[in-house]
C-alpha cells in the first residue's frame, strides 16, 4: 500500500511509526512532516488544507489511504474532497468535524440525546458572557467556541479572571475561534481520554489515556496542548468505559448518521469521571497529541489495519489485540511555552539514542539547520516508552528524555502522577 499522512507533529510521527512497522505499507509519505518524520519516510510540501491540492497529490502518488492528522484539514473539508475524489480515507467530514470545531454544536448534540455533561451557555458577546458568570459564579470554564489548538480553555478561578478571558477571546486572542465563546460549569473529578474508532456504523473502543494539560507540575499554570501522557488510564475502568460508551458516544453516533452526517475516523471523548459516572468535556475529531504517541507504542502495527478498516467500512470484522503493558510519553518543550519562547536552538544527543518498540523519540516541532536538528515550535519532543508496569515506562521515559543535550528545553517531572502517587 502507498499511504499519506497530513500533519508534521508528534502524532504524525507516531503515526508513521506504527504505519511502518505494517509490511503491507509499500510507501508512506508524510506533508509537510518534521526532521524526526524525515528519518522514516518521505515528507513533502503540501499545503494540507487544501482539498483540491492534497487529491491532485495524492492521486500522482498512486495513494491507497489518506490519514488526516490534525483538526485544521478535517474542518476545512480535507476528508470530503478526498473520498470525491475516490481515496479511502482516515477522517471525519467537515460536517462531522464540526463535533470538535463548534463547540456549541456538540453541546447541541448532547442535549439531542441526553449525554451527560456540563451545563453551559453559548455567547456572541462580552457584555451577556459576563452577565452569565456573574449570575454562576466560580470556578467556571470559559471556552473558544471554535478551533484554538487545544489553547482555548481557560479554567477560572474568581470571576475576575472569566471576565479577563471573555475579554480575551472576542478581543481576537484566539483568531476567529473566539468569536463565539462557550461558558460551562466546573466539573470536578478525574479527566480522561477515551479513544473509538467509528466506521458511520461500527464504534470500535481503541484505547484510554490521560493527558496532563497544564505546563507546571502538579496540574498548575496555563494550558497547553498537552505536557505528557499515559496508557492505559487507570480511572477509565471497564464499567465506566461502558457507561460512556452507552450513554454518551454511541448516541451521539446515532444522532450523526440520522443528521446525514454519519461519523468515520477516530473520536475522542475527553471524560470527567467521578464516583464511577463519566461527563462529556469535550470531542476532538482526531488522535489527541500527545495521547497518540503512547497508543501508538502500545497498538504497533496492527494500527494500520485498524485504520484501514474504518476507511472501508469494515470495523465490524475488526479486533483490537492489547499487549498487557503500560506506555507513558513526556513531552520536551522550549523555554517560555506555552508563552513566547525562541526557535533556532539546536538539539543534541538525538543520534545516541537507543530505539526500539519500547523506546521511541517522536518529534514534534523539530527542523533541520546546517545538518543539525533544531527546535522549531513550542512542544518540540516525546519521549515515549513502553513497561509492564507503569512506574516501568515511566522511568524509560524520563531516562530518554534525560539523554537529550538542550539547554533550550524542559520537561515535566510529574507525567503519571495520579497513577502512580
Amino acid at each position: 500500500m502507498n499511504i499519506l499522512i497530513l500533519g508534521s507533529g508528534g502524532r504524525e510521527h507516531a503515526l508513521a511509526w506504527a504505519v511502518m512497522q505494517n509490511p503491507k505499507c509499500d510507501k508512506l509519505i508524510v506533508a509537510p512532516g518534521n526532521a524526526g518524520i524525515a528519518q522514516i519516510a518521505e515528507c513533502a510540501q503540501l499545503n494540507i488544507e487544501d482539498g483540491g491540492a492534497v487529491a491532485e497529490f495524492a492521486g500522482g502518488q498512486m495513494i491507497d489511504l489518506v490519514i488526516i492528522g490534525p483538526e485544521a484539514p478535517l474542518a476545512a473539508g480535507v476528508a470530503d474532497r478526498l473520498r470525491d475524489a475516490g481515496f479511502a480515507v482516515f477522517g471525519p467530514s467537515a460536517a462531522a468535524a464540526r463535533l470538535e470545531a463548534s463547540k456549541s454544536f456538540t453541546k447541541e448534540i448532547c442535549a439531542a440525546v441526553n449525554a451527560p455533561t456540563a451545563a453551559y451557555g453559548h455567547f456572541t458577546d462580552a457584555a451577556a458572557a459576563k452577565d452569565y458568570v456573574s449570575a454562576q459564579g466560580a470556578p467556571i470554564v470559559v471556552k473558544a467556541d471554535g478551533l484554538a489548538a487545544g489553547k482555548g480553555v481557560i479554567l477560572a478561578d474568581t470571576a475576575e479572571a472569566a471576565h479577563a478571558a471573555i475579554d480575551d477571546m472576542f478581543g481576537g486572542a484566539f483568531g476567529g475561534a473566539g468569536a463565539e465563546v462557550v461558558i460551562e460549569e466546573f466539573m470536578t473529578g478525574e479527566e480522561a481520554s477515551f479513544f473509538v474508532l467509528v466506521d458511520g456504523e461500527t464504534v470500535l473502543p481503541i484505547g484510554t489515556a490521560q493527558d496532563h494539560k497544564r505546563v507546571g507540575e502538579g496540574d498548575t499554570g496555563p494550558n497547553t496542548g498537552g505536557m505528557g501522557a499515559y496508557s492505559p488510564a487507570p480511572v477509565l475502568t471497564e464499567a465506566v468505559a461502558e457507561k460512556a460508551l452507552a450513554e454518551i458516544i454511541r448516541p451521539t453516533m446515532a444522532e450523526m448518521a440520522r443528521r446525514g452526517m454519519p461519523y468515520t475516523g477516530v473520536l475522542y471523548a475527553g471524560l470527567m469521571i467521578e464516583n464511577g459516572q463519566p461527563r462529556l468535556v469535550e470531542y476532538n475529531v482526531r488522535f489527541g497529541d500527545p495521547e497518540c504517541q503512547v497508543l501508538m507504542m502500545r497498538l504497533g502495527a496492527q494500527a494500520l489495519d485498524l485504520m484501514q478498516a474504518c476507511a472501508e467500512g469494515r470495523l465490524d470484522e475488526a479486533q483490537v489485540n492489547w499487549a498487557d503493558d503500560h506506555a507513558m510519553t513526556v513531552v520536551l518543550a522550549a523555554e517560555g511555552y506555552p508563552g513566547s519562547y525562541e526557535k533556532g536552538s539546536v538539539i543534541g544527543g538525538l543520534d545516541d539514542l537507543s530505539e526500539d518498540s519500547f523506546n521511541m523519540m517522536f518529534h514534534a516541532g523539530t527542523g533541520t539547520a546546517e545538518g543539525r536538528i533544531v527546535a522549531s515550535g513550542g512542544r518540540v519532543l516525546n519521549a515515549t516508552a513502553r513497561g509492564a508496569d507503569l512506574q516501568e515506562a515511566r522511568d524509560r521515559a524520563y531516562a530518554l528524555a534525560d539523554a537529550v543535550d538542550w539547554p533550550g528545553g524542559f520537561c515535566r517531572r510529574d507525567i503519571g502522577w495520579r497513577a502512580l502517587g
